[in-house]
């Protein structure tokens, strides 16, 4: 699962990587949440000059998908995330899938570490950001929702796979990341069928990222700031002794 990201990077270093145009200025973002605005990218029907090249071009998105074919959002589930596993043939999935595949950028994503209950220790928050830095491609669905009274809004969910071997310790879904390489034939959603775009929905190269610990400001949607993603030393559980033994003090009695 992936319920909160960041987008820390600035226009002109998300303009280059996606080859987009007529992107404009806003701030970074460093606790994104669902329900809240988030930047997508989607294949434009402009064509560069002298080119028949398709341009891109990022608008705004609910983050949290809605069906077009569904007449009242409030009884249904919030779909941040879509199983790439099972996109194809969900029906909440099934049309964007083969008509309205986009890129969702990002500069990383957050993740908790949940131990079990009985434990007593409280979840870790992580910090998973590409280890060389810069701009990542998640991909994405998108759907535009029209309500009774004809007004519409733009929604999206991040796809999400099974995780790599670095990621898997702390939970079992990661992001699909797309590779730049691949964009374009992610986006081509009029010669490439979803069947065809099946074998760029897989994990993450192992060493792709690197998850940092990080305080729990993150938990709480109102903290905004760079320290979300400061690194902080993570607590060692105490151990507890068996119930009816004593703790070993090692010091010995004189009595």
């Amino acid at each position: 699962m992936c319920g909160r990201y960041a987008l820390t990077a600035t226009p002109r270093d998300i303009s280059e990587f996606f080859s987009l145009v007529d992107l404009e200025d806003f701030p970074a973002r460093y606790n994104i949440a669902p329900t809240q605005p988030i930047l997508v990218v989607i294949e434009s029907e402009r064509r560069e000059p002298g080119s028949n090249l398709p341009t891109r071009r990022a608008l705004l998105a609910r983050w949290g998908l809605i069906p077009g074919w569904l007449k009242d959002p409030k009884d249904f589930p919030l779909l941040i995330n879509a199983r790439a596993e099972t996109a194809i043939g969900k029906a909440s999935f099934r049309a964007a899938m083969r008509h309205r595949r986009v890129l969702i950028p990002a500069t990383g994503f957050y993740e908790w570490r949940r131990p079990p209950k009985e434990s007593g220790v409280k979840p870790q928050a992580y910090w998973i950001r590409p280890k060389h830095g810069g701009v990542v491609a998640f991909a994405g669905l998108m759907e535009t929702w029209s309500s009774a009274d004809g007004s519409e809004v733009d929604t999206a969910a991040i796809m999400t796979t099974t995780a790599n071997a670095a990621i898997r310790d702390l939970h079992d879904r990661m992001p699909v990341v797309i590779q730049p390489e691949d964009f374009e034939r992610w986006l081509d959603c009029k010669t490439q069928e979803p069947r065809h775009v099946e074998d760029l929905m897989r994990p993450a190269q192992e060493d792709f990222f690197e998850a940092l610990p990080v305080s729990d400001l993150v938990n709480k949607v109102s903290n905004m700031g760079p320290d979300l993603q400061k690194p902080v030393a993570v607590a060692v559980p105490e151990e507890k002794p068996p119930k009816g033994k004593k703790p070993d003090t090692d010091q010995m009695s004189l009595f």
